[in-house]
């Protein structure tokens, strides 16, 4: 929550001076608005500022448009358009902004959804009686007003911005299409709400409204718990990386081209999320290995073998002591060498997170071997796929990483690292693709 920046002063003079004198001229020329409804949807336009939800991406979501849309509805009755401005400037009583350096975001708010909320009814109240008074042609003209607020307020919000200095056209612009997908949902609600006071009372606005309040406080918690989620696989990230520098954004690489196999695949959100944390998670258990043996540039002893292929049991042991991460354990154990890689009845995460991490692993420099061109991991991925990888995952992610017309390996690696001894051509790897020295021979020639 920022200070009011002191270059919007003017500029928030001028929309609320332009808000009041709107305001002063429609209560001169139109009949006071009903108090009832008046005080309701201001009071709940306060209450759902203050129930806001923040999204991952940093949008900030509330009910404000759907009870300014059930104003406008409600307000058209009387052919008001006060009404509803009034129900959108309450959007700005923010209490936390009263604090010291943020009150001039009262203001600014206020005449930015209250100018936004007042040429929405103006848009609504020019639909024919015809159309507002049939519920699906009704429904249809949800739409226009939350167009035209969407495009007031989108104007004011980026006139502000440059302003500031903050951010560009193009970013602004970007923010059109979330802010009008954001809205609709809300208008058709609002639409509905309006239509249902104006038939039953105002007590149908309480029955609706609360419990729609309720679930996105859930809807919120819901959001917390996944950015503590995210923050613990984040501090294991960090852990294992500051253990191995040269795995620097590995775990991320491996998640992207495994969230690429499930998107080929057809994945719904919820899978594809669950996939991603698979990946993320597949080396965990790497943090109880010796740094000499994970980077060894020879072959391993029987015994240091044994000790490597120890890390598999730990990240099961790991996540299974970790509630939202003991589903995964399995899928993030990275034993896929005892994976069939054909079998038809198991879960195919484990062969997805098995690709991806050959792939990054074969086209990434390592302190035993150079990276290997794409085209030569793509072939060598085909080559095992039946025996060591599932087949439909090896073309699954090929196909996408080739349609997205993306290049990792050799010259194209995300992440360079400083060598005291350049590494090899080639060498044995983590993926267990032995000396590919040869193959990378022949495809150059």
């Amino acid at each position: 929550m920022s200070n009011f920046p002191q270059q919007l002063r003017w500029f928030t003079a001028v929309v609320l001076g332009a808000l009041a004198v709107v305001a002063v001229a429609l209560g001169l020329t139109e009949p006071a608005p009903a108090l009832l409804p008046l005080a309701l949807f201001g009071a709940l336009e306060i209450f759902s500022e203050h129930r806001a939800v923040t999204l991952p991406g940093g949008m900030r979501v509330t009910g404000g448009f759907m009870l300014e849309m059930a104003a406008i509805v409600v307000f058209a009755e009387q052919a008001s358009l006060l009404g509803p401005l009034l129900v959108g400037a309450a959007g700005g009583l923010y209490l936390p902004h009263l604090n010291k350096g943020r009150r001039g975001w009262i203001p600014f708010n206020s005449a930015t959804i209250g100018l936004a909320t007042v040429v929405a009814a103006l848009t609504y109240q020019g639909a024919p009686q015809a159309v507002t008074d049939t519920m699906p042609a009704a429904i249809l003209w949800a739409i226009p007003p939350t167009v035209a607020f969407v495009a007031v307020n989108w104007l004011l919000v980026a006139a502000s911005f440059r302003i500031e200095g903050t951010r560009t056209v193009r970013e602004m612009v970007g923010d059109i299409g979330p802010a009008w997908g954001q809205q609709v949902p809300f208008a058709l609600l609002g639409l509905f709400l309006g239509r249902l006071y104006l038939d039953v009372g105002p007590a149908v606005v309480l029955l609706l409204v609360v419990p729609i309040l309720v679930a996105r406080d859930m809807f919120a918690a819901y959001l917390r718990v996944k950015e503590a989620n995210e923050a613990t696989v984040h501090v294991l990230i960090q852990a294992l990386e500051a253990k191995d520098r040269y795995t620097a954004g590995h775990a991320e690489r491996v998640a992207r081209f495994a969230r690429y196999a499930g998107e080929e695949m057809k994945f719904m959100p919820a899978r594809l999320e669950r996939l991603r944390f698979a990946a993320l998670m597949h080396d965990i258990g790497k943090l109880v290995v010796p740094n000499h043996l994970l980077n060894k540039p020879g072959k391993l002893t029987a015994e240091e073998y044994a000790r490597v292929r120890a890390h598999e049991g730990v990240s099961v042991q790991m996540l299974d002591r970790i509630d939202f991460l003991a589903p995964l354990a399995a899928a993030s154990a990275g034993d896929h060498n005892a994976l069939d890689a054909e079998d038809a009845h198991g879960p195919i995460e484990p062969h997805i997170v098995a690709v991806a991490d050959a792939f990054d692993a074969m086209t990434s420099t390592r302190s035993y071997r150079r990276a290997l061109s794409q085209e030569v991991a793509f072939a060598e991925l085909r080559d095992k796929s039946g025996t060591q990888f599932n087949t439909k995952c090896v073309e699954s992610l090929i196909s996408a990483i080739e349609r997205r017309g993306e290049r990792y390996g050799s010259g194209h690696e995300e992440v360079e690292h400083d060598w005291a001894v350049a590494p090899p051509d080639a060498g044995l790897g983590s993926a267990g693709l032995g000396d590919l020295a040869h193959h990378e021979e022949a495809t150059a020639s």
